[in-house]
């Protein structure tokens, strides 16, 4: 049984595809992504978490991932209001 091999290319597109298709969802979560050096990223988590609590907004990092330099891309999203 061969293994499916993917080109860096494919991988690519892959991942594009499906945050596109995350994007186009109407779950009525409120999404951003930002692109920044770790420490920056570690803040602005922080700070999503602090100013939209999990409890009350269903707040998280949806995808996250590496990317060259120590620079991290990373979704968060949360409720729009917290009943």
């Amino acid at each position: 049984m061969a293994a499916d091999r993917f080109t860096p290319r494919d991988l690519a597109h892959r991942a594009g595809a499906r945050l596109a298709r995350a994007a186009s969802r109407d779950d009525g979560f409120r999404r951003e992504t930002f692109t920044l050096p770790r420490p920056q990223a570690r803040e602005k988590a922080r700070e999503w978490l602090t100013r939209w609590p999990k409890a009350a907004y269903a707040t998280e990092i949806e995808f996250w991932r590496e990317l060259p330099d120590d620079r991290i891309e990373f979704t968060m999203r949360r409720l729009p209001t917290a009943d």
